[in-house]
């Protein structure tokens, strides 16, 4: 069956593959000259600007090629050959724009060796492997949920060494990311959006391939959770993807065979996105809109209660179960804490409450308005949240005599509102690294129709970090702080201006872009 919109490749296409190949290529050679290894930097004598100038050239590459096709591939199956081309030299390179892969290790193996990753830091447990770790992580503990510290563990026990250890979180995150890509296609088509657009703008994104594929970032495996949770409450019976459950419509003791089918894909769904949350706690502000998701047609609150309580049963389930495998209990959380350790101004609010302090050092005052910046991000964070969460209930109750919500724009409204909370989470969030840009980008590549507004940040994120980890942010601290700040005071003025811009983007379309 032909997929509708799709074209054969163009000479123009063709050469946009070789491109972005040509790219992942440089970074690859990067990696090796100055990537993440233990003892290698990009300030090793003879490599750093070598490995460095392959790294710009590589990711201008890259992106150059990823954002000329941002309106969609050829065709779905095109967009994952070529995804998949990109990944290839990124596979077998050196670990790049980070070393975080080193504290999953270490964290795995305080683990496997009967320590409590949440009750110290690496360095305090004798890591082997500690002079691998970025020095601000060796002494906090976990930031990560038990899930992930049990997979990190068993890497540990299978890989033996280091590089085995390295290789398995590798190839876990690689998993994560061919889970995620599996579920593309059924979210796009039940939102209405493109699946070969879809495709293209999450698995050929530069940061994919650079932080998931070769920094093998524990990211892949929230998104190879997350992804699929929301495809089963899509694909659930009475879902707007639905697959039909047989009995669904015969005798009352068929029906009711049916309907505990249904509970058990809800259960299930809520069962991934608990895991999800088990792996990165940020993952929880997508459950209020999954269960908007799991109402069929308009919702009402005994609805609401009806189909969202398995889900939220599940979720419950999914992260009590991974925090009792792991005899580590809830200590996990306040490892949460830990993560905003580092102060840099691609948080717009931390930017804020930099150009605070820098403004106090003039007139010899210390106001330290940094943490209070991160306190009023947060807070607004939590009103945004329940903000849009009332916005999307809206949409889906629309007019009160109405009977029915479309399916397509019941999928729409509550994806949009879940990628929406995840991008307010980065924004608003104490601390910002380029991967965290991947959270929304994954969920509002299936769900909407403009793109240009989240695509960019994306690609502008693809430079923030060299080959070894270093993030060029540190570099220009003060010229950046003011100038986030003058964009979080141009955005403030923007949305004041259009209060509801942001928030209508939950509506659906009037046609549906093929």
């Amino acid at each position: 069956m032909t997929e509708p919109g799709a074209a054969r490749p163009t000479g123009r296409d063709r050469a946009l593959r070789y491109t972005g190949l040509a790219g992942a290529l440089l970074l690859a050679v990067a990696g090796r000259l100055g990537g993440a290894l233990p003892a290698t930097t990009t300030s090793s004598p003879g490599n750093g600007p070598l490995a460095v100038a392959l790294w710009l050239l590589g990711t201008a590459a890259m992106v150059g090629a990823w954002w000329a096709l941002r309106g969609g591939a050829p065709s779905t199956r095109w967009a994952y050959v070529t995804a998949g081309l990109w990944a290839l030299p990124l596979l077998v390179t050196a670990p790049l724009g980070s070393r975080d892969v080193y504290s999953y290790a270490c964290q795995g193996w305080v683990y496997a060796d009967g320590g409590d990753p949440y009750a110290t830091g690496v360095g305090a447990a004798s890591c082997p492997w500690l002079a691998a770790v970025a020095p601000v992580w060796r002494d906090t503990p976990a930031p990560y949920g038990p899930f992930f510290v049990l997979l990190a563990a068993l890497a540990v026990l299978i890989g033996g060494g280091l590089a085995g250890t390295v290789l398995l979180l590798r190839l876990l995150a690689v998993a994560g990311l061919l889970a995620a890509a599996a579920c593309l296609p059924g979210l796009a088509r039940a939102a209405g959006v493109p699946p070969r657009r879809a495709v293209w703008l999450l698995l050929a994104c530069p940061l994919v391939g650079v932080h998931l594929v070769a920094g093998a970032h524990n990211d892949a495996v929230l998104l190879g959770l997350l992804l699929p949770a929301l495809l089963l409450l899509l694909r659930r019976p009475g879902g707007p993807g639905a697959v039909r459950v047989a009995g669904s419509d015969g005798p009352a003791a068929v029906r009711v065979a049916g309907a505990m089918t249904a509970v058990g894909w809800l259960l299930g769904a809520g069962v991934l996105l608990g895991l999800a949350v088990s792996v990165k706690a940020t993952a929880v502000v997508v459950l209020p809109f999954a269960a908007l998701l799991a109402v069929p047609g308009r919702p009402t609150l005994p609805a609401l209660l009806r189909y969202g309580g398995p889900l939220v049963v599940g979720a419950l389930g999914g992260l009590v179960l991974s925090s009792l495998l792991a005899g580590l209990g809830p200590g996990w959380l306040a490892g949460l804490g830990h993560s905003g350790d580092t102060v840099q101004w691609t948080s717009p609010p931390t930017a804020v409450g930099m150009v605070v302090d820098y403004a106090g050092d003039l007139i010899g005052r210390q106001p330290d308005a940094v943490p209070v910046a991160r306190v009023v991000g947060l807070l607004l964070l939590a009103a945004f949240l329940l903000l849009l969460w009332g916005r999307a209930w809206a949409e889906l109750r629309g007019d009160p005599g109405a009977t029915g919500v479309p399916r397509i724009d019941s999928a729409r409204v509550g994806l949009v509102g879940a990628g929406l909370a995840l991008a307010a989470t980065v924004v608003l969030a104490p601390v910002f690294h380029p991967w965290y840009a991947i959270w929304p980008l994954a969920v509002l590549a299936v769900a909407v129709h403009r793109t240009t507004w989240f695509v960019l940040p994306c690609a502008a994120a693809s430079f923030l970090a060299l080959p070894d980890g270093t993030n060029l942010a540190r570099l220009v601290k003060a010229p950046g702080a003011v100038a986030m700040t003058m964009l979080v005071l141009a955005a403030v003025l923007w949305a004041l201006r259009r209060p509801s811009r942001l928030l209508r983007s939950l509506r659906p379309p009037a046609g549906v872009a093929g």
